[in-house]
């Protein structure tokens, strides 16, 4: 089974058609029972292009802080959020949207062209651009965005952990791990869970039985 690496194909294919400022736009964090959901969106520069870009997921910790490092000094890029307010009041699908929009709105040039990653356009999101499936494993301006919004919001969750210890935010990001579902259990839910997720609705409800 041949690997599949990101590459500039889809970038090229759009300067092909005129396009010449394309981002990148990819999200991380619909999964987690705590923290904002984070988008981020990067131009890179076709002739300084940082090596070894690839999904995050396949990346260890120390290779991504190197690319983090070396996209901000070679790309222009924007990191936005969507709150768990904003979480809980859109759901997670458009806070997720919401937080990409922001975030390509948030760039100091305007991209011309956008690679988002899965098969949903934003509907704040208008003019050329197209979705890719996957897209954080196929394309590098993509591969870029899923980077650093994951570095983002996993330091994000490391500081909010340092103000409701207990949970395991440092390790887990704010996702459903075991320790996490004991902690939400034994120590209650905190100000920065999403009261619209299921677990943490539920726990809420036994709660509220309890006290009636």
């Amino acid at each position: 089974m041949t690997k599949t690496v990101p590459d500039f194909s889809f970038e090229a294919a759009a300067m092909d058609r005129g396009f010449r400022l394309i981002a990148g736009v990819d999200e991380v964090g619909r999964g987690p029972l705590a923290g904002p959901v984070t988008a981020a969106a990067v131009i890179l520069n076709p002739d300084d292009i940082p090596e070894g870009l690839n999904d995050s997921k396949k990346l260890s910790a120390k290779r991504r802080e190197a690319l983090w490092d070396a996209i901000h000094e070679k790309a222009c890029v924007c990191i936005a959020h969507a709150s768990v307010e904003e979480i809980d009041e859109l759901n997670i699908l458009r806070a997720s949207h919401l937080a990409m929009e922001r975030a390509v709105a948030g760039l100091s040039q305007q991209a011309d062209y956008l690679l988002i990653d899965g098969n949903q356009i934003p509907r704040g999101l208008t003019g050329p651009l197209e979705t890719i499936v996957k897209g954080d494993a196929r394309s590098v301006s993509i591969s870029a965005a899923s980077i650093v919004a994951k570095i983002a919001r996993d330091r994000i969750m490391v500081d909010l952990a340092q103000q409701f210890p207990g949970y395991g935010w440092e390790t887990n990001a704010g996702y459903p791990s075991k320790s996490h579902r004991s902690a939400l259990q034994n120590l209650g839910v905190t100000p920065h869970h999403r009261r619209s997720f299921k677990p943490v609705h539920n726990i809420l409800y036994q709660q509220e039985n309890v006290s009636d």
